[in-house]
């Protein structure tokens, strides 16, 4: 009975270094768009939105690279596409509810 290491194909490892980067970040990319609403300044409604929306995306990618280690090698590579695919779900859903939505708030006001 061997208790050595067991390596499995598409789980990676990450270092406390890395989920400290990742923390870091994390925090980061969390206080700046806080800091934005919180404290008066000269930025419109519009640009904080867009500016609250680029750091969100910005922290999704520091979670999926530092937290669920998904790179481009060729072990992750079935993680990544089951990715894609859900984003990719998730987008037809959003969208065609926010479609049948509008549609059915313009077909409503009509009459």
């Amino acid at each position: 009975m061997s208790h050595g290491h067991v390596e499995r194909a598409g789980a990676g490892h990450g270092s406390f270094k890395t989920y400290l980067i990742g923390f870091v970040l994390s925090v980061i990319l969390t206080v700046i768009p806080f800091g934005l609403l919180m404290f008066p300044n000269e930025l419109t409604h519009s640009t904080i939105l867009a500016t609250i929306l680029v750091f969100a995306v910005v922290q999704i990618l520091v979670h999926l690279v530092y937290f669920l280690h998904m790179n481009t090698s060729s072990e992750q590579r079935w993680n990544v596409t089951a990715f894609i695919f859900t984003v990719l779900i998730l987008a037809i859903v959003v969208v065609g509810s926010l479609w049948v939505m509008f549609h059915l708030n313009h077909n409503m006001m009509r009459h």
